[in-house]
């Protein structure tokens, strides 16, 4: 495997951490730079109070300016000073005094303000003439970076959060695009559309998943030529068997008819009669099981379906009793009475077949609040092991040690049951009951869609 969606997945993460973490580093230093200055309104401000304090001071009228300065300290709830200073020349050369602009006695309206000290900056505003500066503790109202730590926390937090996300969904997107392909290929395969392919609706994509899809074009190849083959196969054997079937038994009924009191006719006829019955149980399974086809075309109540079950059922088994537990109707949409009949009859006949002369089978019918309709039929017979009653609908399954009979059984019943239930949506589960006996539970749709589940 050539494990490009691994180096694809390394280089994007490694390469899109190291950009989110530079990205989010450049932005906060330059949002806080940004955030650290003086808005311009506020600015014009302080240099409009500059020179207001300026023009009192230059008119040599002291009371004017303390009034002033209190107005103002007054009105912004901060204090404000006028302040001198002069440049004393210590040691060293002298010279170059005109570049003495002050001592830095505040900060220029212009510097960004510090935003994690708790206290207001003093701001200086220098008058033009003379070496005199208004000094203002910078107004509550004024101060910048009101809203740096929500923005802090924004910028570290929640910004790399949507980003990682993003990266996420597009990783996601990546991988499971062509994932969702392969499974609503995988569910149409199973549907029996077996000329679906992945690989060419990839496009150009070579890596793990692509080997995935060519992988599963490949084994849906196989299986798709290995069902047509069966199928076929199912077909023809359907055919070569029905035709020597027919002919030997028009043969046996001639040769019937003339020794009639012949016991090696009479055994060959009941011979005959099972080989049919196997065959064509045989080949319905097998169309039931390569085809699943979905039976629901027709309404019907079961009631009344039942009600023909029995009937034969006591004819065949005169000596055993059924009692029904039934309501008037039970009416069930897009189903198909022959399938469930079927079922029905070889479930019933199961259980007839395994209950002692003289005991009883119930059939019992419930509708449900959920939609369902719930018909279980329980013998009196042995039982099955609970190891084994997963097993009992598997072709050709016989609990020889637990359930015996005399008449002749290919142990397909239960299988065919299940299948044809299955077509219309429905299901059966088998469960010892506590009196003794089994208790078949069939469960089917009031109203079948016709969609079912891949097996």
């Amino acid at each position: 495997m050539n494990r490009k969606l691994l180096w694809k997945l390394c280089l994007l993460t490694t390469a899109g951490i190291v950009a989110l973490f530079y990205l989010i580093n450049s932005l906060t230093i330059r949002t806080e730079e940004q955030m650290s200055l003086l808005e311009t309104s506020h600015r014009e401000e302080l240099k409009q109070w500059g020179k207001d304090a300026e023009m009192y001071f230059l008119t040599g009228n002291k009371a004017e300016l303390e009034q002033w300065l209190y107005m103002l300290q007054k009105r912004e709830n901060t204090w404000a000073t006028v302040t001198q200073y002069e440049v004393t020349h210590i040691a060293g050369e002298r010279g170059n005094e005109h570049r003495y602009i002050g001592y830095n006695l505040g900060r220029d309206v212009d510097w960004k303000v510090h935003l994690y000290f708790a206290d207001n900056p003093v701001m200086e505003i220098p008058f033009e003439t003379e070496r005199t500066s208004l000094l203002i503790l910078l107004p509550d109202r004024m101060r910048p970076g009101s809203y740096w730590q929500t923005t802090r926390l924004a910028l570290q937090i929640l910004l790399p959060m949507g980003i990682l996300a993003f990266i996420s969904l597009m990783l996601y997107r990546h991988i499971m695009n062509p994932l969702r392909k392969l499974e609503q290929a995988t569910r149409e395969f199973s549907r029996g559309n077996f000329d679906v392919r992945v690989h060419r609706q990839l496009g150009n994509r070579n890596d793990e998943i692509s080997e995935l899809a060519k992988t599963f074009d490949q084994m849906a190849t196989r299986i798709g030529e290995q069902i047509v083959n069966q199928r076929q196969l199912i077909a023809d054997l359907s055919h070569e068997l029905r035709t020597p079937l027919t002919r030997l038994d028009i043969a046996i009924e001639g040769a019937g008819n003339r020794y009639s009191s012949d016991r090696n006719i009479q055994r060959i006829q009941r011979e005959s009669s099972h080989i049919r019955h196997l065959v064509e149980d045989t080949l319905t399974l097998a169309w039931l099981d390569n085809e699943q086809p979905t039976m629901g075309n027709e309404d019907l109540d079961l009631v009344d379906l039942i009600d023909v079950i029995v009937e034969d059922a006591r004819f065949e088994f005169p000596n055993r009793t059924i009692c029904t537990h039934l309501p008037d109707s039970a009416e069930i949409r897009q189903s198909n009475h022959q399938a469930v009949g079927q079922a029905l009859e070889n479930i019933l006949r199961n259980a007839m077949r395994y209950t002692p002369k003289g005991q009883a089978v119930h059939v019992l019918l419930e509708q449900t609040a959920e939609n369902k309709v719930i018909i279980d039929i329980e013998d009196s017979g042995p039982g099955v092991p609970e190891d084994l009653l997963g097993s009992i609908f598997k072709p050709f399954f016989r609990a020889d040690q637990s359930r015996t009979s005399k008449s002749k059984n290919f142990g397909l019943g239960l299988a065919l049951a299940r299948r044809q239930l299955k077509s219309v949506g429905a299901t059966v589960e088998a469960s010892n009951r506590p009196a003794g006996g089994l208790c078949m539970r069939v469960t089917l749709p009031s109203q079948f869609s016709g969609c079912l589940e891949p097996a």
